[in-house]
């Protein structure tokens, strides 16, 4: 076992969760970002109350543009903003790296945006 997959099994604390915002949005837009490093998306998601936030989502390996408008996703939205060369990133779209790509994080059925993962 590497360093990096015995640190992944340490063992947090509830409150250690809880302190990840992690909760349901709806992507509103996504365009290309041409100016990224690895090949990227930008993406917009509507978190309900938390309001709207926006990313870079290195998902195009499986993702079109146009299929990932309306999709139900999931995000962590407390993480610092984080500037993705002329992007701000404000939240983490979360998925399953994969050999074929990244495979985002689905919702088995509809909640409302802002819906809080627990």
């Amino acid at each position: 076992m590497s360093r990096m997959e015995a640190k992944s099994q340490e063992e947090i604390s509830w409150a250690d969760f809880e302190k990840a915002l992690i909760v349901a949005g709806t992507v509103t837009r996504a365009e290309p970002f041409p100016e990224a490093r690895k090949p990227a998306w930008k993406v917009w998601a509507d978190f309900g109350p938390y309001g709207e936030k926006k990313t870079s989502a290195q998902i195009v390996q499986l993702y079109r543009a146009e299929d990932l408008v309306g999709r139900q996703i999931v995000g962590v939205i407390n993480f610092p903003e984080k500037q993705v060369g002329p992007f701000r990133s404000q939240f983490l779209l979360t998925g399953f790296p994969t050999d074929d790509g990244v495979v985002l994080t689905a919702v088995e059925r509809p909640v409302p945006n802002g819906t809080r993962l627990a």
